[in-house]
């Protein structure tokens, strides 16, 4: 099935990633983390389509969602992908910039 998630409705994108989180949860059950891995990052792709790139302003620091020790600070966006430095707890900036989908990333904190 060849698609494209930005073709797709909100419900839509809602119903594939719950297809990919059963077909996660079978992974999981044989013991294939790769697999588990592979859906795990289908569904943050395609939930990040579900939000609205506009509302991440680069600049700014955000929390992830999945990871407390961390915030990320986005120079810019890309599509559904915010391009930045993490940040740790010490407010040290990583030297290495990253992308990643914005469904990781959670409230924006003062800075």
């Amino acid at each position: 099935m060849n698609y494209r998630y930005s073709d797709l409705s909100i419900e839509q994108l809602y119903a594939l990633v719950g297809e990919f989180k059963e077909k996660a949860q079978k992974a999981e059950q044989l013991g294939n983390i790769s697999e588990v891995q592979i859906y795990e990052r289908k569904m943050q792709v395609a939930l990040s389509y579900t939000l609205n790139p506009e509302d991440f302003t680069p600049g700014r620091t955000y929390e992830f969602r999945n990871d407390p020790g961390h915030r990320f600070k986005i120079n810019y966006l890309e599509g559904i992908f915010a391009w930045g430095h993490r940040v740790n707890l010490l407010d040290e900036v990583y030297e290495k910039e990253e992308a990643f989908p914005i469904s990781l990333l959670g409230k924006r904190l003062n800075d």
